[in-house]
């Protein structure tokens, strides 16, 4: 086994899921000031959020399994998800004191939250007129955290279908596309990938098998020499996560699968453009990544952390 094999195995534990303990995404420690103007907490609470205590509480159950990574990024994941999952409808006005009061967050928590949400699309700032959620047409369907929103929430179905088609046109050629450069050094991590892959799969750790997997996917768009398909990687990883399949982590790894990408490493190792693009395709079906395959199952998984924003 290789050096970068040998690290990838021994730093990914079985046992160290990252995930917070339960509950703790459910409520945001208190950031705000108010308090030390001696305000009572239910006087806190905003008329704009009345009805939506049923679904705020839901949403935080929902992510309660996520492992936190600071104020910032737990109410970016708690606005995007309730915006994507349409709880908080197109037009809807977001102040900022009463979006503060209602988490418990400091008026700058709220403020860059907002401005990562403006730079999905999700929402926009305007003089005279405030912060209003955007219609599904303005958000960056592109954008990683919008893509596993949408994959855990009420359009969770298109969402994995659209994700496998685009996997399917994307792949495919970058697979032909990259037999025929000749980087052995991408070559070879491919390769090590693959070999994590099979060990990790003997011993049945998803997760360590998730992340050579995703690796795996990255460095085939980067071998593949065309910065576009490059820039897609991350779309290709967050399909991974959400795609339900052996390689996205909610699944035991099978035999089967390693074999399918060792083809495909094969096949870019001998400059065999047809073949690699064939064994990619075989590869994408083989795990129902072509047709939405897998649209309507129950999704039970946990919705992934919030990223670094």
């Amino acid at each position: 086994m290789s050096t970068l094999a040998h690290t990838m195995m021994t730093a990914a534990r079985p046992g160290d899921t990252g995930l917070a303990g339960p509950g703790e995404l459910d409520r945001y420690p208190y950031a705000n000031a108010a308090n030390a103007a001696g305000q009572d907490r239910t006087e806190r609470v905003s008329p704009v959020w009345e009805g939506s205590e049923t679904d705020i509480g839901r949403v935080g159950r929902r992510a309660a399994g996520s492992r936190g990574r600071g104020l910032h990024g737990q109410l970016v994941q708690q606005l995007g998800q309730m915006i994507v999952s349409g709880d908080l409808g197109a037009d809807r006005p977001l102040v900022p004191e009463e979006i503060g009061q209602r988490f418990e967050v400091s008026r700058t928590v709220v403020r860059e939250s907002l401005r990562v949400l403006e730079a999905k699309g999700l929402v926009s700032a305007r003089p005279n007129v405030g912060t209003r959620v955007r219609p599904v047409s303005d958000w960056n369907l592109l954008d990683p955290d919008i893509i596993e929103w949408r994959a855990y929430g009420p359009q969770r179905d298109d969402q994995r279908r659209e994700l496998c088609e685009l996997r399917w046109t994307i792949e495919p050629l970058a697979a032909r596309l990259a037999a025929g450069h000749g980087r052995e050094d991408i070559q070879q991590r491919l390769a090590d990938m693959v070999e994590i892959m099979g060990h990790s799969a003997a011993q049945g750790d998803t997760m360590t098998f998730a992340r050579a997997d995703a690796e795996f996917h990255t460095l085939l768009l980067q071998l593949a020499g065309n910065r576009m398909l490059e820039h897609l990687a991350g779309i290709v990883t967050s399909a991974l996560h959400v795609s339900g399949g052996p390689g996205s982590g909610c699944e035991r790894p099978v035999e089967t699968s390693v074999g399918q990408h060792m083809r495909v490493v094969d096949a870019i190792g001998s400059g065999d453009a047809s073949a690699a693009e064939t064994a990619m395709r075989q590869l994408l079906a083989a795990h129902g990544e072509v047709g939405g395959q897998g649209a309507g199952t129950p999704v039970d998984h946990v919705v992934p952390a919030p990223r670094e924003h």
